[in-house]
């Protein structure tokens, strides 16, 4: 199979720098693509890293992480399309789960969540999410979302949300087939834990599910966020409110 990773980045070039020593020099190389999608090409920490990796697909984009994954994955070429958090780091049997997902005939999926803290606040975070991912069937981009390219395609692919672009794609993409769960660990740096605080990060997550599951608008809880991507783009302005179908309850695992 072949596989196109998509990493959106604005102004994470030592994040990244980690990211893609990892990724990089195994022995499935041939049959994956790594694209990095950038939201800032006046970066210079980034084009110094660009220089550093010849093999790698470089695309600019306006910043915005939807925009930037789909910019990504236009210019990717592979079956399926992952897309990957520069601060997250794979496992290295990752593309078996793919391999098992295509066998099975799933339109797309995740890995499990975990945090690189050995902090006891992590361990309950992880097991939350466990939860989330299981009884609601809804993982989130921290969990590496990966989707055949064909699916991707005819949903459209990300919606220009400046928010919660991640849980409107999961929720199209479990109306057209089965997602498929990994078990294999997938680890994410805690650093924005540690900065805002455990307790209150994870709680104003909370609330931002609840409030675009009841309705308001993700440029709405972008602002209450403090989203990157700036004001939104008039193709954002034309999303704002979600659909009814995106209001609707999420289908149980």
């Amino acid at each position: 199979m072949h596989v196109s990773i998509v990493i959106p980045v604005l102004r994470d070039s030592a994040q990244l720098e980690g990211l893609l020593a990892a990724l990089t020099g195994r022995a499935d190389d041939a049959a994956v693509e790594i694209v990095v999608a950038n939201g800032d090409p006046g970066d210079g920490a980034l084009a110094r890293l660009q220089a550093r990796h010849p093999a790698v697909r470089w695309v600019a984009s306006p910043p915005g992480r939807g925009g930037q994954m789909n910019a990504g994955a236009a210019a990717a070429s592979g079956r399926w399309l992952l897309f990957l958090h520069a601060d997250t780091r794979l496992d290295e049997r990752w593309l078996d789960a793919l391999r098992q997902a295509e066998s099975c005939g799933a339109v797309g999926g995740a890995f499990r969540f975990t945090l690189d803290s050995r902090r006891p606040a992590a361990r309950l975070i992880e097991r939350g999410v466990a939860w989330r991912t299981r009884w609601l069937g809804l993982p989130y981009g921290d969990q590496g979302l990966f989707v055949r390219r064909d699916v991707f395609e005819a949903l459209g692919g990300y919606r220009p949300f400046p928010l919660m672009e991640d849980v409107d794609l999961v929720r199209r993409l479990r109306r057209r087939g089965r997602l498929r769960l990994s078990p294999l660990p997938i680890r994410t740096s805690a650093r924005r834990w540690e900065r805002d605080g455990w307790l209150r990060r994870s709680l104003r997550n909370l609330v931002l599910v609840a409030l675009y599951f009841g309705g308001v608008p993700p440029h709405r809880l972008a602002r209450r966020y403090g989203s990157p991507s700036g004001p939104p783009t008039p193709a954002a302005r034309r999303c704002r409110r979600p659909s009814r179908a995106q209001r609707g309850r999420v289908d149980a695992a």
